[in-house]
């Protein structure tokens, strides 16, 4: 095997199965119905969004973590507009009711909701000229404008012009993320992707090089995290060495000690 081939094998077996896919999608059938009957005409509207309408949720044989992104839309046009905690509040007390044997908890500016295959961040949201999320300069306290289509479309235009490698190339650095306990965070490493410059080669084995020659941290970022990056970069460098040296073995051997077999 080569290491174009395993990075595309193990990309391929980053993507939802059919079986998870269909769990997640009478899951969120059931969450919608729960939350019109429990709100009524208090919610606007609710919806899916993040990486699992973007085709780079990992599957939680892969990341413990992955999680399905929803948002609820709350009306403001009866009582005004409340503080994000209000919702949050709401939220809350709507998971604990509807889901009783589940469990339910805040956790910044969400109310996760465990289930026995996924779990979902709740996200409070009301309409304002546009969407407005619960704002981390605020310590969640306020509000902020957001987008929840934009990253979506912006990921898909920058997989075209790229030979539709950069959605395997993000499912792959976010199962080395998810291997390291997540260092960073997802969305930010899709972001950063997105941002980048691709240019040698059409194949994933040399998007995946330009990521990790490319990718560096800030002064702040914690030493252990430092390594962890620079232990990757370094076996992505002597991969690559071992190929132009044509001794694929090897340069697989590399790659694995950053992305292993799932």
């Amino acid at each position: 095997m080569s290491v174009n081939t395993h990075l595309t094998n193990l990309s391929s077996s980053l993507v939802l199965s059919y079986t998870e896919s269909s769990s997640i999608a009478t899951s969120i059938s059931t969450l919608s119905s729960r939350l019109n009957a429990y709100f009524g005409d208090g919610i606007k509207n609710h919806f899916q969004f993040g990486s699992s309408t973007r085709g780079t949720i990992l599957p939680r044989k892969a990341d413990s973590n992955s999680d399905i992104d929803y948002m609820i839309v709350f009306n403001t046009s009866k009582e005004g507009q409340k503080k994000p905690q209000t919702y949050l509040d709401r939220l809350k007390r709507f998971a604990e009711t509807k889901y009783s044997t589940s469990e339910v908890f805040q956790s910044s500016p969400t109310i996760v909701l465990s289930l026995n295959h996924i779990n979902f961040e709740l996200v409070p949201a009301i309409y304002s000229y546009g969407y407005q999320i619960p704002s981390p300069a605020s310590s969640w306290t306020d509000w902020m404008a957001t987008d929840p289509t934009a990253a979506n479309q912006a990921l898909q235009d920058k997989n075209k012009q790229n030979n539709y490698q950069i959605k395997p190339l993000v499912r792959l650095v976010k199962y080395w993320n998810a291997t390291k306990g997540h260092p960073f965070a997802s969305f930010l490493l899709e972001q950063y992707i997105i941002g980048m410059y691709f240019g040698s080669g059409s194949a994933l084995r040399n998007y995946f090089y330009d990521f990790w020659s490319a990718l560096s941290c800030t002064y702040d970022t914690a030493q252990y995290i430092k390594d962890m990056v620079n232990s990757a970069k370094e076996h992505a460098r002597k991969a690559k060495e071992f190929e132009d040296k044509d001794m694929p073995v090897s340069a697989e051997s590399e790659i694995k000690k950053i992305v292993p077999e799932l």
